[in-house]
């Protein structure tokens, strides 16, 4: 059965909570107010349907319609290189935290197919388009901080230079995992790393909200920041 998309998520929409999400999405105008959980499970009944056609065809008109897609092409049963090309189609589309995010945490194919995709997602780390790189970044702390990839993760995060602000905390949101669940392999990469002012307090900042790290740990990392400082 065809699914009109606009009419649905017209049909979904939530006014005020369109009000409150537009707060947390600074210059993304268009937003309907569908809730993700909604939106998920549209995309699900997408993938099982003719997908290929709605992709080629969905617009972008709204937030939500981006969403979608990204959503869409997570959710697909269908060969890596052809998840892949929609992956590098759809990145160009991503121009806030939200989207970003949500597409990253349901592209299972890393997964999955772990070395493909880390080769896939090698030129975005250069790439000059702020929310392309923050895809890398992200994708990293989903699927790869584990002690196989981990050296390779630190060396990605320590190249990563820009000004921009989503990046920098998608680095600083990267480095505190890799310290959580590999506290004693990433602190001296934290100690000694290149990472800018901003990003490395940004770091300590999240490492010492996390209920993975222990108050002693805590303590050593707000006196290395201090002398870091002074």
């Amino acid at each position: 059965m065809e699914i009109d998309i606009k009419a649905e998520l017209v049909r979904l929409a939530e006014p005020e909570y369109a009000v409150f999400s537009r707060r947390l999405l600074p210059g993304t105008e268009n937003v309907l107010g569908v809730r993700l959980p909604l939106l998920r499970r549209l995309a699900r009944r997408i993938a099982k349907g003719d997908w290929a056609a709605y992709l080629d065809t969905a617009g972008d008109g709204s937030f939500e319609e981006v969403m979608l897609q990204g959503m869409v092409i997570g959710a697909i049963c269908a060969p890596p290189q052809e998840v892949l090309a929609r992956t590098a189609a759809f990145v160009p589309k991503i121009d806030n935290w939200s989207v970003c995010d949500s597409f990253c945490s349901g592209l299972k194919l890393a997964r999955t197919h772990p070395e493909p995709v880390w080769e896939f997602l090698q030129p975005y780390f250069e790439d000059p388009r702020p929310f392309a790189v923050r895809f890398a970044v992200v994708m990293l702390l989903f699927y790869y901080i584990d002690a196989q990839h981990l050296p390779r993760v630190l060396a990605l995060l320590e190249e990563v230079h820009s000004d921009e602000y989503y990046v920098k905390m998608a680095v600083a949101w990267a480095a505190s995992m890799c310290y959580a669940a590999f506290p004693d392999e990433t602190l001296p990469w934290l100690q000694a790393a290149r990472l800018d002012e901003f990003t490395y307090r940004r770091t300590i900042r999240k490492i010492c909200e996390s209920h993975q790290v222990n108050a002693e740990q805590k303590s050593h990392l707000r006196a290395l920041e201090r002398r870091r400082q002074g």
